[in-house]
Order: structure tokens, then C-alpha cells, then sequence
């Protein structure tokens, strides 16, 4: 007789890790948004008369102005109506323009979403096979080689990068559109945010390079991997081991890399003229429009807080011993009653 198959075990992630990473995740978020809101009230400079101008600025108007925007109130009191009107999703007014923070951030988002998009994408492609095959011939001149590129790409702005970008396959060659985010459909916005990627990812390829080809390294001298070669097990199967090993520091990493993408769009957008959260951010910092300031800010602090939130919900899944398994318990019969055989 063939014994039954053991009840297959499913995986689960633990509900105290779960509420324990989303508890975290939201106490820094206030954290952030408190130390936003208080170096902006610290920084030099006076919103209502940067928005009245110097000829305007009148005692009966600059009161006028600060009472619209509440700038008198108490330290806590701004805090607290901007904290809980950006729980509404209600970020205020432009100090500048008059237009509503939320249209003006949602207009841009888009486009700065599309940027990072294909920016990760080219770090992910150039960093991780990169990485791996560095890994494999650690110590090789293919290894030198890969991180010799690495080091270059990684010493280059993105600013300076998207300059030689421009000059080279925009002005020479001219395969691609120089600057502007296009006004035609699809293909046209690709056509034209391809050499911004470019400069995007590669500022930041080196970083993931890196790290994966320190994940490879040290995965390949664990135990089972060494037994596995040694066994004469094929190269196939044991790089399959190795790449299993390295997925949590590579996932890690990879997360790491798209934060910092979403915070490094403003010099790129800049070098290309595109209309992203990023030239709105320098504008809005030069004219010292506090509502879209801080609204770019709790944004930016948003949006990684939630890359690194998902990434730390992600990571059970890929190595087992972040997670426990459970299975349908067997029955026993209780002491005392076992039958002789």
C-alpha cells in the first residue's frame, strides 16, 4: 500500500510582520512630513511677499495675504490644517499661479512616471546581467571590465551624461529628438524620453551592478552551492541555486535604486525641458511657492515610503525563512487509547 502525500504546505506571510512594516511605513511617513513642513517654515524668505511682489507689497496687503493663507497662525496649528488637509488629498493652492496643488501635481505626474519608468527599466537590464556575469568571472578582466564602466558611469551626473547624450545622438547622429516631451501619440513620447532614460538609469546602473555582483559572490561560496559543484551537479542547476540565493539582496537593491530614481528626476528634466514634477519642484522652489513645495515633497517621501513597504511585503515570498508555513494539523487519538497492533 502507498502511503498518502503529506498535506502541501502553503505560505503565508505573518500578520504581525504585515502590521508591523505598515505601522512603520506610516510613523515615518508623519516623521517626514513633519520635518518637511518645519524646514520649509524655516527656510529665508517671505511667502506673501514673494507672491505680492516688491512694488505691491503694502502693509493692508501683505495682512491681507498672510490672513488668506493662514501664515500668522501658530507653528502647530499650519501643521496640523496642512497634515489633515493632505489626509483629504486637498494640497492647498499655488501662492504663484492660483491653480489647485492636486491638478497642478497630477498634470505633471505622468509624464515624470513614464521618465522613471523607462529609467528603472534601463537600470534593470544594464545593472542585473551585468552584475551576474561580473559576479560569475569575479576577479576576471571581464569582471575589471564591467566595473571599470560601472565606476565611469556612476562618477558622471546625469546632467553631464544627458548633455553627451544630446550632443552625440540628438546633434551628430540625430536618431533622437534633442528636447521636449513630444506632442504626438505614443511612439513620439517614447521617441523622446528615450535618451532622458538613458541618462536617468545610467547614473544609476553601477549601484545595481554593484550590489548584484557582491549578492553573486557571496552566494556562490555558500555550502550548497560548493557541495552541488563539487557533486559534478550541471552549471544550469547550480547558477539556478545562485540566482534563487540572490534575489532577496537584488529585489533589496533594485528597490533602493527606483527610490532614488523618483527623487533624481529634477536635473534630467531640467537638461531635456520636460515638463515633470521635477522643473515644477525648481520653479516652485525659486519663487518660493510653499503649498506646491511641500505637496512635491510629501509626494516624493509617499511614493518611496510605499517602494520600500511593498518591497518588505515582497521579500517573504521570495526567501522562506521571512515566512512561516502552515499546514492542516493531523489527528491524534488521545493517550491511553492506542490499539496494539
Amino acid at each position: 500500500m502507498t502511503t498518502p502525500a503529506a498535506p502541501r504546505r502553503a505560505p503565508v506571510v505573518p500578520l504581525r510582520y504585515l502590521l508591523r512594516r505598515i505601522c512603520g511605513t506610516l510613523l515615518l511617513l508623519f516623521v517626514l512630513s513633519f520635518a518637511v513642513f518645519t524646514l520649509l517654515q524655516l527656510a529665508p524668505g517671505d511667502p506673501a511677499r514673494t507672491l505680492l511682489g516688491p512694488r505691491s507689497a503694502t502693509p493692508e496687503a501683505l495682512a491681507a495675504v498672510r490672513a488668506e493663507h493662514h501664515l500668522d497662525d501658530p507653528f502647530v496649528s499650519q501643521y496640523l490644517r496642512w497634515i489633515g488637509d493632505a489626509v483629504r488629498f486637498d494640497l492647498g493652492t499655488s501662492l504663484r499661479t492660483g491653480e489647485d496643488v492636486s491638478a497642478a501635481i497630477g498634470a505633471r505626474l505622468g509624464l515624470t512616471a513614464q521618465l522613471v519608468g523607462l529609467g528603472f527599466a534601463v537600470a534593470l537590464v544594464l545593472g542585473i546581467p551585468g552584475g551576474i556575469v561580473s559576479g560569475l568571472r569575479a576577479r576576471r578582466a571581464t569582471d575589471r571590465t564591467l566595473q571599470g564602466l560601472g565606476v565611469v558611469a556612476l562618477s558622471t551626473p546625469a546632467f553631464a551624461g544627458g548633455l553627451v547624450l544630446i550632443y552625440v545622438f540628438a546633434l551628430l547622429l540625430g536618431w533622437f529628438p534633442a528636447y521636449g516631451p513630444g506632442d504626438g501619440g505614443a511612439s513620439d513620447r517614447l521617441q523622446h524620453l528615450v535618451l532622458p532614460a538613458l541618462a536617468l538609469g545610467l547614473a544609476v546602473t553601477a549601484v545595481l551592478l554593484k550590489l548584484t555582483r557582491t549578492a553573486v559572490v557571496a552566494e556562490l561560496g555558500r555550502d550548497h552551492v560548493v557541495f552541488a559543484r563539487a557533486r559534478g551537479v550541471p552549471r544550469s542547476t547550480a547558477l539556478r541555486y545562485v540566482l534563487r540565493g540572490t534575489l532577496v539582496p537584488v529585489l533589496t537593491s533594485a528597490a533602493l535604486v527606483l527610490a532614488y530614481l523618483l527623487a533624481g528626476t529634477v536635473m534630467v528634466e531640467e537638461v531635456f525641458a520636460l515638463p515633470g514634477l521635477g522643473s515644477l519642484l525648481v520653479s516652485s522652489i525659486t519663487f518660493r511657492d510653499l503649498p506646491l513645495v511641500q505637496a512635491e515633497a510629501l509626494l516624493v517621501a509617499g511614493l518611496v515610503c510605499l517602494v520600500t513597504l511593498v518591497t518588505d511585503l515582497l521579500l517573504p515570498f521570495a526567501d522562506p525563512r521571512l515566512r512561516t508555513t502552515v499546514a492542516p494539523r493531523r489527528r491524534t487519538a488521545p493517550l491511553g487509547n492506542e490499539t496494539a497492533a
